[in-house]
């Protein structure tokens, strides 16, 4: 095997092993690769230290396919590997972005962890972060003004959307601001945070949680598996929101991107939610020590504008109000 990518080891080691489904002579394994017998054995190991169940026997080595897990280790993501940090447990992905785009991490950097001890929501909520879901923050550099930082979590939600969807056979609709449901019950949910120079972003990190396997914790949430009946590859789902993110960004970035807002990328986010003329109410939980929070408006909720923004129809005819997401939140009524 030619090392035309330049994969790590581990990711070659592995490769392999799941191709041919069989033992595989060290030696062998060697020569294919172009490698050394003793850094074969070395990848080897550190692949059993990180869990994957490899026998080793006087044939060489197999790795079981009913054996293989649905692991989120870097080198799982073929050439993309130096873009990816995996944590066992770590309190938030997004803490562990804000560190590393301060310091520099490149746009399209992901991390992933398989628990979240703190994993966050929008307005200092939690996150539930259950072992067997999906909980990743990307961090990008995008050439936007900081008021226009809403597209973005837009294109984000319509890939995460797109995707689910597909994984599981039914629709998935978008709720404003953040979160995405199927048959009305939560199954993922995106949270934006963003540092600037000037009027300019620096940087922007957005967290991402997917159930996936894990168990729903209500019948106000759902799950992949659970809609499916069987388990579900959080690493498929992964990159296949990946993907679809730059599929997103390709359609409707237009050369300009995003320039004062993007009427057609309003668009396609309004014709994937549900909630178009459903009476709802916005919120400001930050302005009240209620945990639900102090109602600025009441009306019908009539999509976002190009700039991202609810657009409230008000009670009354007294004509819409706009509202950016920041600490607002709204409920449907």
């Amino acid at each position: 095997m030619i090392n035309e990518k330049k994969l790590s080891t581990k990711a070659l080691v592995l490769i392999e092993l799941r191709e041919k489904q069989k033992p595989v002579n060290g030696n062998a394994l060697a020569r294919t690769l172009g490698i050394s017998r003793v850094a074969v054995w070395k990848a080897v190991q550190a692949l059993t230290e990180a869990g994957y169940k490899i026998e080793v026997s006087k044939n060489g080595y197999f790795l079981d396919p009913k054996k293989d897990k649905d692991f989120l280790y870097p080198w799982e993501f073929g050439e993309k590997e130096p873009l990816f940090r995996h944590f066992g447990n770590t309190g938030s992905t997004m803490d562990r972005a804000r560190e590393l785009a301060i310091t520099g991490a490149a746009a399209g950097t992901v991390i992933t962890a398989e628990k979240q001890s703190a994993g966050r929501g929008r307005n200092g909520r939690t996150w539930i972060s259950r072992q067997g879901g999906l909980f990743f923050t990307i961090i990008d550099r995008p050439t936007l003004p900081l008021a226009d930082y809403i597209l973005h979590s837009l294109v984000i939600q319509i890939a995460v959307a797109r995707t689910v969807s597909s994984v599981c056979g039914k629709q998935a609709h978008i709720r404003w601001p953040n979160d995405i449901y199927i048959s009305r019950r939560k199954i993922a949910g995106v949270i934006t945070e963003i540092s600037g120079e000037g009027d300019m972003i620096n940087w922007l990190s957005t967290g991402v949680g997917v159930n996936i396997n894990n168990y729903a914790v209500s019948g106000k949430s759902a799950s992949c598996a659970e809609i499916t009946g069987k388990p579900v590859s959080r690493r498929e789902v992964l990159i296949r929101i990946l993907d679809e993110i730059e599929k997103v960004k390709k359609r409707f970035s237009s050369g300009a991107v995003y320039a004062q807002g993007n009427r057609y990328l309003a668009d396609e986010w309004n014709s994937m939610t549900d909630c178009i003329g459903v009476k709802a109410a916005i919120l400001d939980q930050a302005a009240s020590n209620d945990k639900q929070g102090r109602v600025l408006a009441r009306g019908v909720f009539d999509g976002i504008d190009p700039a991202g923004r609810c657009i409230l129809k008000t009670e009354g005819g007294r004509g819409n109000l706009y509202f950016n997401p920041g600490p607002v939140s709204m409920i449907y009524m």
